[in-house]
């Protein structure tokens, strides 16, 4: 047996009173938070395990392991699927070997990681898992694998198989007992562009075996030992020869003396760790980790409670005397939830209210409020509270509730049983028609103000260039389907005029010439001053249309159509715009280049997972022609995880590196941080290049989205809600 090998199965024999005593006398914080390996994968210390975090977990992980410093996106859409963006600068080894192009930058790497449960742990059976790493990317660190792991007590252990740069310790593949097409490992085709996934090499080629166990030490706060048995061939990963690696690598990459790494990773609480450890046997390894859970709760406990009505007793009885009365009280007592009310009308025992909200993120809390008011202030004739949803005028939804079961219930939050005398149905409301109808005063005018960083990573001129801004946004809304939204800002600190590159693109340059944007908007800009008429065809029609400066780039006129049925999960649109291409400057002036852009959209809502799958087929602003796909999963706190492909007519060489347009994004809704309610969401989204193909229009005030109550789907999702 190797001596290396004698070192690693040593590691057991020091730690007997580790192995025989039980967990539960451990003082040991943090314990269910799994961490990262220096690849932005949930593992060891250069290996992976078979572990993940929870659904609705994203994370930054960051690791120096000489000559390489990786940052990774994580993101966790299922309980059983990690999804990770790397970002890997590479120190040996210049980004180009022109100093007027470049500089002195090291030389930058991404790739999109994947990692896969096939089998859960149970008593007896280990957890497994398959995965990729450098999927997309430049194959500089390609590698899969296929790895379980099993915890007794407080010791997690793990053993792997791995292929590409995992192929370090060599056994023969075991996938050519099956065929011999997995003998031989392929190499990624000369006229690619980069950007895509090379399946002729998948699984294939040398193997190699890899493990470790992740050690929990007791009375520590939370301290766990990590050692392993390192996979990793060296000579596979980055450019190790140096020069007669790469061409403008400058120096090889130190060489291991052990293949066992040993460090600790320390839990500063229960988002935030820090590491530590010796690889290669010659290699100091340090980073950090930030991760949080935002599927299930608030970061944030809400005390935004359901305002009561005051004396509601006589509240009753002087509604009782008049309609008006009812009514008025009704539009005072809902305003003190948030809930604005747009017309209502009294009919028999049967009290309908329309009304508007922009606070609480689940519909059924906002239903459940105002059906609380209502019942507060109605005199006891009436019986039922009929409740429409509108949104720009256009009803998305009727809600009629059974008063008597209503509050019989709320006590106890009964909500599924209430929800049994609640009817769901789609809306032929129209508020002009009511009984009462408050002068609302029009036009009237919305302002806020915020912070707003504008950044390009990644370039060659630079790793980080932006300008931090002060945005204003004012919404004048001229009727209640009728508003003009504006949205500029000013400068405060940049450095966004150091940026040298150039578009390279041979197709219009309808995004790469972003760099030009940035700088000569620097001081202040326009970014959009959109015009929108809202309407509702006939039941679960609905319609928009939109004239002036959509977006950074672009403005113009055009139009979007969406039927949506209320008790379908599914939804069928178009959209036509005819578009010019702004000035640099952003703000009125246009420059030459328009066109016309238009697509066929398809949307499917999966009820139990929340899944949403669009597809957007049609042409897009440089001309080019093909389908965009997007999946995105929604969870209970109103955080959406997505990721979408656009794949169109245009060649890999005339779309350039990357090969196609592709990202991923999350958003996160704002109440997640406040103690109160509200809509608002921050987003972020990662492409790992700006190219032209398969660009799409941002206009605001999408009816896919503006829509969402139209659904009964996302009215039962948050039942649970109702008495909150």
């Amino acid at each position: 047996m190797h001596s290396h090998i004698k070192v690693f199965f040593l590691t057991f024999l020091l730690f007997p009173c580790i192995i025989q005593a039980s967990i539960n006398d451990y003082i040991y914080k943090n314990s269910d938070v799994a961490s990262f390996s220096n690849y932005g994968s949930v593992g060891l210390i250069q290996m992976p395990t078979a572990r993940f975090h929870e659904e609705g977990t994203l994370a930054f992980n960051w690791s120096h392991n000489d000559p390489y410093i990786n940052g990774a996106v994580i993101a966790y859409p299922f309980s059983w699927f990690e999804a990770s963006y790397q970002y890997t600068d590479i120190n040996n080894a210049l980004y180009s070997d022109n100093p007027a192009f470049s500089g002195n930058q090291s030389y930058k790497d991404k790739g999109f990681d994947a990692k896969f449960r096939i089998l859960k742990e149970s008593n007896y059976l280990p957890q497994v898992a398959v995965g990729a790493r450098d999927i997309a990317g430049t194959s500089v660190f390609t590698a899969e694998y296929l790895v379980m792991s099993k915890k007794f007590k407080n010791i997690d252990f793990s053993l792997g198989i791995g292929w590409g740069t995992l192929s370090g310790n060599k056994i023969k593949n075991p996938l050519t007992y099956i065929s011999d097409a997995y003998s031989e490992r392929i190499d990624i085709d000369d006229d690619t562009q980069g950007g895509e996934v090379n399946f002729g090499k998948l699984f294939k080629g040398d193997a190699g075996y890899f493990g470790g166990l992740e050690i929990l030490i007791p009375n520590t706060s939370g301290l766990r030992m990590k050692i392993e048995y390192d996979g990793t061939d060296y000579m596979k990963e980055g450019f190790p020869l140096g020069r007669e690696s790469f061409s403008f690598a400058f120096e090889p990459v130190k060489q291991p003396s052990s293949k066992i790494n040993f460090g600790f990773v320390y839990p500063v609480n229960k988002n935030f760790q820090v590491k530590l450890a010796q690889t290669k046997g010659n290699n100091v390894n340090f980073g950090f980790s930030y991760v949080a859970s935002w599927g299930k709760n608030s970061v944030v406990k809400k005390s935004d409670q359901y305002k009561e009505v005051e004396s509601d007793d006589i509240v009753k009885r002087v509604n009782s005397r008049s309609d008006l009365f009812l009514y008025r009280s009704a539009l005072n007592n809902m305003r003190e939830n948030e809930i604005y009310l747009q017309s209502a009308s009294l009919n028999k025992d049967v009290l309908t209210v329309s009304y508007t909200q922009a606070k609480y993120q689940s519909h059924m809390r906002a239903i459940g409020r105002a059906a609380r008011t209502l019942d507060q202030i109605s005199p006891n004739n009436i019986n039922k509270f009929k409740l429409i949803n509108t949104n720009a005028d256009i009803p998305l939804y009727e809600v009629e509730i059974d008063r008597e079961s209503f509050t019989k219930f709320q006590e106890e939050n009964l909500y599924k049983l209430s929800a049994r005398e609640i009817d769901f149905e789609a809306s032929k409301h129209d508020v002009e028609n009511q009984k009462y109808v408050p002068d609302i005063g029009f036009p009237v005018n919305f302002f806020s103000y915020a912070p707003v960083l504008r950044s390009q990573i990644g370039g060659p001129d630079g790793f980080f260039f932006g300008d931090l801004r002060l945005s204003f946004t004012n919404e004048t809304l001229f009727k209640r389907n009728i508003n003009l939204v504006t949205t500029g800002s000013i400068g405060l600190f940049s450095n966004l005029d150091e940026i040298t590159l150039a578009s390279d693109s041979i197709i219009p340059h309808v995004r790469t010439d972003i760099v030009e944007y940035l700088q000569e908007s620097e001081k202040y800009h326009i970014k959009r001053t959109q015009f929108n008429y809202f309407a509702d065809l006939s039941e679960n029609i609905y319609m928009k249309l939109s004239a002036g400066l959509f977006e950074e780039m672009f403005g113009g006129f055009g139009g979007e159509i969406l039927y949506r049925p209320f008790m379908k999960n599914y939804g069928i649109g178009a959209e036509l715009w005819r578009v010019r291409q702004r000035e640099y400057k952003m703000l009125l002036g246009f420059r030459d280049y328009e066109t016309t852009t238009g697509h066929i959209n398809l949307y499917y809502l999966h009820p139990k997972s929340q899944v949403t799958l669009a597809l957007k087929g049609g042409r897009f602003l440089a001309e080019d022609s093909g389908i965009s796909f997007d999946f995105s999963r929604r969870f209970k706190t109103g955080l959406r995880i997505g990721a979408f492909f656009t794949l169109t007519d245009i060649s890999k060489e005339e779309f350039g590196e990357g090969s196609f347009d592709k990202g991923f994004y999350f958003t996160i809704p704002i109440d997640t941080f406040l103690s109160k309610y509200t809509k608002r969401n921050m987003g972020w989204g990662l492409r790992p290049l700006t190219r032209d193909g398969g660009a799409v229009l941002n206009h605001a005030y999408y009816l896919w989205g503006m829509t969402e109550a139209g659904t009964k789907t996302n009215l039962t999702r948050d039942l649970e809600h109702m008495y909150e």
